[in-house]
């Protein structure tokens, strides 16, 4: 049975079906095969899949991300950061970093970051010379950051797939998130004197002035939703709520940039998206489940506990795994799925469960941008116009640089647990 459904999914997954039909369609067949169950019941699974509290903040951060592009937050916290950094040698590959990590923590979404810096900052860098490989690539991959800073879709899945704190999570991803972002921070430096890229002019006080009294209103809302969750004030599903009616107050009245129409295509995109991710949600669950019922996690955990002792070498197969299957699978039907094969285990050698959904991400924040089934390579080849065959060259170094940050948020657990117990010792 086992073999049957892994062989069905793995066929599904290469002859492009789309995924949660692969999911789907690989239970299905097994359920008819081997059991008496109805088929209905995997029905009855999916959407009990989507049946749970975390994930009710999905939809009104996907949402308030969308407003925020629409309504020129995204734009005004690019402008800030420019006049910021920008002046100093590579600066505009600085600001493209820091503006990603910043909308990251916006959006929660690494496509969308890619899209919206893409748009507005892939244009400026070849326009101040800077290597056309190099800014595809850190294009492509400075928006991976936003599956680790809050709030990421991607930790509530992990909240909702083990029952983990989606505030402490979020509290989890800031420092490793910032941890993460460094490393290609340093590669920036490196990269900048070594090519001797060109010094930008410098902002004077009073443009810096100017610039920050724009983004105020855009910087507020990572103020707004992280301090407010952790100081107790409303929840995470409260706090997405909010941002949205921050953000369209701010879009609306103050920066007078959304329309009625601007309104109604931002939702009917933010509709579909979040039908998208939660079409895929209800069939990993199912997926999940059904690996449950023919105890595959609990024979996975048995063999692994027998053979590995360490927690380290334990950790080391967790971004072995995750690396390989960032590589051809979307990260939040890899969450879902490898989850509870990993959990458990990680319980068992006592591993902190926010520290192992912080490595989980974050390996596949890096899958976000791997050949050959990156979703950020798509993205940005249609944002720049280069082809695959330019950008994946372009992508190799900040994957290195990426590895490198990984490894050491995997084996430095106090960078993701320092922040929540503190918050809650």
């Amino acid at each position: 049975m086992t073999t049957v459904l892994i062989c069905t999914l793995l066929a599904a997954l290469f002859g492009s079906v789309p995924i949660f039909i692969a999911l789907n369609g690989a239970v299905l067949i097994c359920v008819l095969l081997f059991t008496h169950m109805p088929p209905m019941v995997i029905v009855q699974k999916a959407f009990g899949g989507i049946d749970k509290f975390a994930l009710m903040s999905m939809p009104f951060f996907i949402f308030a991300a969308n407003v925020m592009d629409v309504g020129g937050l995204s734009r005004r916290i690019l402008d800030w950061t420019r006049s910021m950094v920008g002046s100093t040698r590579g600066g505009l590959a600085y600001t493209t970093q820091a503006t990603c990590m910043v909308f990251g923590a916006l959006c929660g979404s690494s496509p969308a970051t890619v899209v919206a810096m893409g748009k507005l900052l892939y244009p400026e860098l070849v326009r101040e010379n800077y290597p056309k490989g190099f800014s595809v690539g850190l294009i492509t991959s400075a928006g991976s950051v936003a599956l680790i800073i809050p709030p990421s879709i991607t930790l509530i899945i992990y909240a909702a797939a083990t029952g983990t704190s989606v505030g402490s999570l979020f509290m989890a991803g800031i420092s490793a998130g910032v941890v993460y972002g460094l490393a290609s921070i340093i590669y920036i430096w490196f990269f900048s004197r070594s090519h001797n890229l060109a010094l930008s002019a410098p902002s004077s006080r009073r443009e810096i002035w100017e610039k920050s009294k724009q983004a105020v209103w855009s910087l507020m809302v990572p103020v707004i939703i992280l301090g407010g969750i952790y100081m107790g004030i409303f929840t995470p599903t409260e706090a997405a709520g909010i941002s949205v009616v921050y953000a369209l107050f701010v879009g609306i009245f103050i920066y007078r940039e959304i329309t009625l129409k601007g309104l109604y295509d931002v939702c009917l995109s933010s509709a579909i998206t979040c039908a998208q991710v939660l079409i895929l949600v209800a069939a990993a669950q199912t997926f999940g489940w059904f690996l449950t019922v023919v105890r595959i996690p609990q024979a996975i955990t048995s063999v692994v506990v027998s053979n590995v002792t360490s927690p380290w070498m334990f950790l080391g197969i967790v971004n072995a795994v995750l690396l390989v299957v960032g590589m051809f699978m979307e990260g939040i039907a890899a969450i879902i799925i490898l989850a509870p094969l990993f959990f458990p285990i990680a319980m068992k050698m006592g591993i902190d469960p926010l520290h192992l959904g912080i490595v989980m991400v974050a390996n596949l924040s890096i899958g976000n941008f791997t050949p050959p089934f990156g979703l950020n390579l798509f993205v940005a080849s249609g944002v720049t116009g280069l082809s695959m065959s330019e950008i994946i060259p372009a992508v190799m170094r900040f994957i290195l640089v990426s590895l490198a940050g990984v490894l050491i948020i995997t084996y430095i657990p106090a960078i993701s647990t320092f922040l929540p117990k503190l918050v809650y010792p």
